[in-house]
C-alpha cells in the first residue's frame, strides 16, 4: 500500500470511529476539556458500560481519546487540541447552509464557551478580532512588539506558551458564530488569563462560561468587548 493509500485509509477509519452516534456523543461530551469515567461517558451515550467500554477502545485505538488510571478509575479525555479542532469544524460543516446563517445555539454557550481550553463564542470572537485590529497579532497569528508587551500584561505568560509543543496561535472556526476565535497554546494561555483574573468562570456542568461583572467592566474598558 503506497503513502497516498494509507493517508486514505487513515482518514476512513477516523471518520468511522467519529461518526458512529454514541462515540460523537462521547467526543462531544468532552470538548469541554474535562476528563471523564467510562461510566459517566455511558450515561452520555445512551449505552451500556461494556457497550461503552469498545467504543472507548476504538476511540483510544485511533488516538481520539487518552486515557489517565487514578486507583480504581479510568478517566478518559480528548487526545488533544487537534481532536477538538476537528470536531469544532465538523459542528461548522453540519450546520452549515447557502442561506443566510441562522444560530440556533442556545444563548448560554453562544455567549461565552470553552473549545477544548481555549476561549469560544461571543466572546471568544469579539477577542479575536480586537486582537487583530489592536495588531497584537500579525495576518499570519505571530505576536506583534506591541501584541508581546499587551499580553505579558494582561498576565499571559508567553515564554510558557511558546514551550508547550503544539502550534503557538492560530484561527479555529466558531461553530456558533462562522467566525474565527483564537485557538494554540497562546488561546489557551488568554483563557488561563481571564480565569485568573476572575473575569469568567466555568459552568460545572457544561462549556459555558459566565461572564463576572468585573470581567464586563474588564472587558469593556480594556477592549471595547460587551458580552
Amino acid at each position: 500500500m503506497d503513502a497516498d493509500s494509507r493517508a486514505d485509509a487513515g482518514v476512513s477509519r477516523i471518520a468511522s470511529a467519529i461518526g458512529e452516534p454514541a462515540r460523537a456523543r462521547m467526543l462531544y461530551c468532552l470538548l469541554d476539556g474535562r476528563a471523564r469515567t467510562s461510566t459517566e461517558l455511558a450515561i452520555v451515550a445512551g449505552v451500556s458500560p461494556s457497550t461503552a467500554s469498545v467504543h472507548l477502545t476504538r476511540l483510544k485505538e485511533e488516538r481520539l481519546v487518552k486515557v489517565v488510571v487514578q486507583g480504581k478509575h479510568r478517566y478518559y479525555s480528548l487526545e488533544g487540541p487537534n481532536v477538538a479542532g476537528v470536531l469544532e469544524g465538523l459542528s461548522v460543516l453540519a450546520g452549515g447552509r447557502a442561506n443566510k446563517f441562522v444560530p440556533n445555539t442556545p444563548s448560554r454557550l453562544r455567549a461565552a464557551r470553552t473549545c477544548y481550553d481555549h476561549l469560544a463564542g461571543t466572546l471568544g470572537v469579539s477577542l479575536h478580532d480586537r486582537f487583530r485590529a489592536l495588531d497584537w497579532l500579525s495576518g499570519g497569528y505571530e505576536l506583534t512588539v506591541d501584541g508581546r508587551k499587551a499580553f505579558q500584561a494582561l498576565g499571559v505568560d508567553l515564554e510558557a506558551a511558546r514551550a508547550l509543543r503544539r502550534r503557538f496561535a492560530y484561527a479555529c472556526l466558531d461553530w456558533s458564530e462562522r467566525r474565527p476565535h483564537l485557538a494554540g497554546a497562546l488561546g489557551a494561555a488568554v483563557l488561563n488569563a481571564v480565569r485568573k483574573r476572575g473575569w469568567v468562570v466555568q459552568d460545572l456542568d457544561s462549556r459555558a462560561l459566565a461572564v463576572t461583572s468585573q470581567g464586563r467592566r474588564e472587558l469593556r474598558a480594556r477592549f471595547g468587548v460587551a458580552v
